[in-house]
């Protein structure tokens, strides 16, 4: 690894860049990676690059630590000038993370804490997680050739279940409070050598940040003014705004957007206590949603999000299921299946379009963080037709129609 420390959030406490345990030891806030001030794209051809590679300098592995990928990353990046024009901004674009082996954003995250684990020579992986970042990290567990060990709650939808188990890791339904697993599990890491790679770990935010990374190549190094984030344990977006930090920081962007912390009002911790003014995070009780990648009671990162956002002069907001899968079924029409939590960001941007938080100049990226087919349950939720007739009618049955 290179030289470099992990830094607490919080009290700026430094540790080993080989720490695995991923909270304070005075705190018990959240650890990231030292902050780059020094450093450029790689060059090259990035269909022949992973993301690791292109980044390099802004990761501290050395050149040998960063060969495990399923090329994920690189995804794109789509303007929708139609829903542009609906909503009243300057202009619109959908970073489609479904696009990534797995189908969601995780898989960045998976891959810089795979290959943090195999440079300390881990021998066993696991996770937390509802469903996405479960698949991702059996996925990448089976091709490092790793013992991986998955922990979902025992309430899961049974379609998330089967797409984790073939990758064939240790799947286990716990019974009991999803927030509490998160420190049990990594508990259970110190005692038997597993590397959990949980929601919030420095290396997975590491891995979120060349999603900022990539919409400034994108967008020609011109950030967008909004970035739109939709948030559950709070790495992914303490992630993309590192990246935007590390970048402005190298001198390779002008400033920073503002970022939204987007939740759904059936699980919204970090947002409650916004409006509370509180400093800190509360346990959600009793949380409802049909964006269940979303749903977490008691976000690790949720503290840093707030402090973070405020520091930001960012937004926080929260949508209800029937505004979230009213901007599932608008992103469908614009050709992006997303799964209902990866449609936040567009419910969340009406929302603040129409209490004017967000102006008519504004350029605005919404993350879209995985793919529908995550979730077919919300299909039941949709007034969906499909048509029928015989063969010796259609043609018939076609016109009368079109």
């Amino acid at each position: 690894m290179k030289n470099t420390k992990i830094i607490c959030t919080n009290c700026g406490k430094a540790f080993s860049v080989d720490r695995v345990y991923p909270r304070c030891d005075l705190c018990t806030e959240p650890l990231e990676v030292e902050r780059v001030r020094t450093g450029t794209i790689t060059d090259g051809d990035i269909l022949r690059q992973t993301i690791l590679e292109r980044y390099a300098d802004f990761f501290p592995f050395s050149e040998g630590e960063r060969t495990l990928s399923l090329k994920e990353g690189f995804t794109p990046l789509i303007e929708s000038s139609k829903l542009a024009s609906e909503l009243g901004v300057k202009s619109l674009h959908f970073k489609n993370e479904s696009q990534n082996p797995t189908w969601s954003f995780k898989d960045r995250g998976t891959a810089a804490g795979v290959n943090h684990a195999l440079s300390l020579g881990y021998e066993r992986i696991g996770t937390v997680s509802s469903g996405n970042m479960a698949v991702s990290v059996a996925a990448y567990g089976a091709r490092a050739k790793l013992k991986t060990v998955i922990f979902v709650s025992a309430h899961i939808p049974p379609e998330k279940l089967d797409p984790i188990a073939i990758y064939d890791p240790l799947l286990i339904r716990v019974d009991g409070d999803y927030g509490d697993l998160y420190f049990q599990s990594l508990a259970i890491g110190k005692d038997c050598g597993i590397y959990f790679i949980n929601s919030d770990v420095p290396f997975r935010v590491e891995g979120s940040k060349t999603i900022a990374f990539e919409i400034c190549e994108e967008m020609n190094f011109e950030p967008p003014d909004i970035v739109i984030v939709p948030t559950s344990a709070g790495g992914n977006l303490r992630g993309i705004i590192k990246g935007f930090e590390e970048f402005l920081s190298c001198g390779l962007i002008e400033r920073v957007p503002r970022f939204v912390c987007a939740q759904a009002s059936g699980c919204s911790p970090i947002y409650e206590a916004f409006l509370k003014d509180n400093e800190k995070v509360s346990r959600f009780q009793n949380p409802d949603t049909i964006a269940h990648a979303i749903e977490n009671p008691f976000p690790p990162s949720g503290n840093e999000v707030l402090r973070k956002i405020k520091q930001n002069r960012g937004i926080f907001v929260a949508l209800g299921d029937d505004e979230i899968l009213r901007a599932q079924k608008r992103l469908a029409e614009e050709g992006i299946f997303a799964q209902p939590a990866g449609a936040v960001p567009l419910a969340a941007l009406a929302k603040l379009r129409e209490d004017r938080s967000i102006d008519e100049e504004s350029t605005v990226a919404c993350i879209v963080t995985g793919g529908g087919l995550k979730y077919t349950a919300a299909f039941e939720r949709h007034n969906l037709e499909t048509a029928k007739c015989r063969i010796e009618d259609l043609a018939d049955f076609v016109g009368d129609r079109l």
